[in-house]
């Protein structure tokens, strides 16, 4: 497919925390591998926003390194797509500057990501935490992107992202920026911890067994699916059956995630059957899927020299559609250049 049959250009992020789970591959990353053959695809691994909380600098950057080798291992492929670490692109800091002198108090101020995040320490917050979904909004408008993957979090960011956009055009009466529309997910997987099926999969949750990790080989894999939480009935023959069964749902919808299939279809297989039968089937398929994406990370990771190489020249690819992008915004700002 050709660039100019694609239905537009999309841009997502991600932050280089390390430790990407289950979670993330259902909810994001397995829809990014197949956004990159319907749209021009942009992707981030954004590690100006990861500084917004104390970060580690060796940590930071291995963090980084390992995201990246998590996208390519499940099949971002980066001579199609561009995937870059957002330090290196000079004009997502630019851009955000000019952003922060049109967006208003009042917008950041309604921001609840940033009042869940700085708690009772709000005074200690730094600006850049206060200020991060200005510079989110500079990272999709650096490359005009049409579109942007949402989660339910993030849907208030894209408003956002509008707003400025908006904002920015009426203030210098351009039509510049577009407006982009939020993609949303075709897989909405929402996967939740292996030992609570009430509390959403976290890389920050104490227990190991909670999680999925991309980095996890076959044997713990099928381990952790063996010990999951799950209940004493059979599994129903429809998906109304699973309503009050929080572990029981969560299991199903991890297999739906993975095969592709739906709640339905897969009811209609195993309904009437025990977890006795259930879980061996979610760990077949879950080893096939997941370790070797694992295995493919150990290998891109034994070669930092080539990851540090493909974000390199992810970057500069990116420079060269934002850069002129901001030139002409430097001109309709009225800046000497």
């Amino acid at each position: 497919m050709s660039d100019t049959n694609k239905k537009g250009r999309i841009f997502s992020g991600v932050q280089p925390t390390g430790n990407l789970h289950l979670g993330n591959y259902l909810g994001a990353i397995k829809n990014w591998v197949a956004y990159q053959n319907e749209f021009e695809s942009i992707f981030c691994v954004v590690d100006l926003h990861a500084i917004t909380v104390p970060q580690d600098p060796a940590a930071l950057r291995q963090s980084t390194r390992e995201v990246a080798a998590s996208l390519i291992a499940s099949g971002i492929d980066v001579e199609q797509a561009i995937l870059f670490n957002q330090s290196q692109v000079s004009s997502h800091t630019e851009l955000a500057w000019i952003f922060n002198c049109v967006a208003r108090l009042g917008w950041l101020n309604r921001m609840t990501q940033f009042k869940e995040k700085a708690g009772k320490n709000r005074e200690n917050a730094t600006v850049g935490l206060y200020g991060y979904p200005v510079l989110m909004a500079a990272d999709i408008l650096a490359y005009k992107a049409t579109h942007v993957p949402v989660g339910d979090d993030q849907k208030q960011h894209l408003e956002l992202t509008r707003d400025i956009a908006t904002a920015f055009n009426s203030m210098f009466e351009t039509d510049f920026f577009p407006l982009p529309e939020p993609q949303i997910q075709e897989t909405a997987a929402r996967v939740m911890s292996l030992r609570d099926g009430s509390a959403k999969m976290s890389k920050s949750a104490e227990s190991d067994m909670s999680r999925i990790n991309l980095t996890d080989d076959a044997d713990l894999i099928a381990q952790k699916i063996k010990k999951a939480k799950s209940d004493a009935d059979v599994l129903p023959s429809e998906s109304a059956g699973l309503s009050e069964r929080p572990e029981a749902r969560n299991l199903v919808g991890i297999y739906a995630g993975l095969s592709g299939q739906s709640e339905a279809a897969i009811l209609q297989e195993f309904g009437g059957q025990g977890f006795g039968a259930f879980k061996p089937a979610l760990a077949e398929l879950a080893t096939a899927v997941i370790a070797p994406i694992s295995e493919e990370m150990r290998r891109l990771l034994g070669d930092i020299g080539e990851i540090d190489n493909q974000l390199a020249k992810g970057a500069a690819r990116a420079d060269a559609i934002a850069r002129p992008i901001l030139d002409e915004v430097k001109e309709i700002v009225g800046f000497v250049r």
